[in-house]
């Protein structure tokens, strides 16, 4: 079972889309989902989600340790025609995961209390971001 999740960001933060997939695989039974993002300037998490001060905190630290392409520490970067945030992007996708595998029984993901799912904007503009989603079933 496929789908394809469409999640609108409003620039650099995390939205999360726990609820969508756990609609989606409410039928399922036992199994395990991969989730992919199909971009390469965006990421995928599984972080807390009682708290938004964990989000921001996250997007601060990230934002620190790969400042924008027009900051003096960045001016190695050779990757500058798309804007000063392209390139930091596609570095913080690579520190970040892009795909997670999460065990589901019966229809319910097995995610700890405080875990939810999120997409991980890395750009300063909003994006329609894609997540493609495989439910493999067990046995």
């Amino acid at each position: 079972m496929q789908t394809e999740f469409v999640i609108d960001t409003h620039g650099p933060g995390m939205v999360e889309f726990t609820a969508d997939v756990a609609r989606w695989l409410a039928r399922s039974g036992d199994g395990l989902v991969t989730l992919m993002i199909r971009h390469t300037s965006a990421s995928l998490l599984i972080q807390e989600n009682a708290d938004p001060e964990v989000q921001e905190d996250l997007i601060d630290w990230l934002g620190r340790q790969v400042p924008p392409a027009d900051h003096p520490a960045m001016s190695w970067l050779r990757h500058v025609a798309e804007g000063p945030d392209d390139m930091p992007a596609h570095i913080k996708a690579a520190l970040l995961p892009v795909s997670l595998q999460i065990p589901v029984a019966g229809g319910r993901m097995r995610l700890g209390t405080w875990q939810g799912i999120y997409l991980v904007e890395h750009r300063l503009a909003p994006h329609r971001r894609r997540v493609a989603a495989l439910f493999q079933p067990m046995g």
